[in-house]
């Protein structure tokens, strides 16, 4: 493939992840729309309920993701460079910070599970209506946040491979390229729901 067709190619793959995060923009967003409509109408019931949140993991989940953003974006310029032992090695912190921050996310669900506060508990229907919509909210965004990480960190560890078998080199880096801009993104939506859920007591 010439240096031309290459550009070409590498311009269309973004391109499309650029589609794809868009749509991915308009389904996050219509949960938030959602979210703050609710918050709303139930504010007293939705500070109420973020009292139950543990600031503390919360907080420690988003110096992770934070720091594998960074991560995800120092291997691609050291891809650039050329340097491709360095660029895996940062990919595969990424990926094993990215599975850190589910591990928590599993403890603070299940702290929530063992005191009866999940989806149709009756210990969560005795609740306000507004904390049941809190809490319903929590779980499903988190949910669908934790399931793209998990993506995240299922493609990056393709993209590892890839760069270990030079698949992905100095001068092919489109893949691991939209795979960063992937997991800004679920960076980004993880820094919105970070307030919305643990800093709004």
């Amino acid at each position: 493939m010439s240096t031309e067709a290459g550009h070409i190619d590498a311009a269309g793959k973004k391109i499309g992840m650029w589609l794809f995060l868009f749509s991915e923009i308009l389904f996050f967003g219509g949960m938030f729309l959602l979210y703050a409509i609710y918050r709303y109408k139930y504010s007293l019931d939705f500070h109420n309920a973020a009292a139950a949140e543990n600031i503390v993991l919360g907080t420690v989940n988003t110096a992770i993701l934070l720091t594998s953003s960074l991560c995800i974006a120092l291997s691609i310029s050291a891809i650039r460079r050329g340097e491709r032992f360095f660029s895996s090695w940062l990919q595969l912190v990424t990926v094993v910070m990215g599975l850190a921050f589910l591990v928590i996310k599993y403890f603070e669900w299940m702290a929530k599970i063992t005191v009866g506060i999940y989806p149709n508990s009756p210990i969560l229907l005795k609740l306000q209506e507004g904390e049941i919509l809190f809490f319903g909210l929590y779980y499903v965004m988190t949910g669908l946040h934790g399931l793209h990480v998990l993506v995240g960190c299922v493609v990056i560890s393709f993209m590892l491979y890839f760069t270990l078998t030079r698949t992905i080199e100095r001068n092919n880096f489109a893949r691991l390229e939209n795979t960063g801009l992937y997991w800004h993104f679920v960076d980004i939506v993880w820094i919105y729901l970070y307030p919305l859920f643990y800093l709004i007591t």
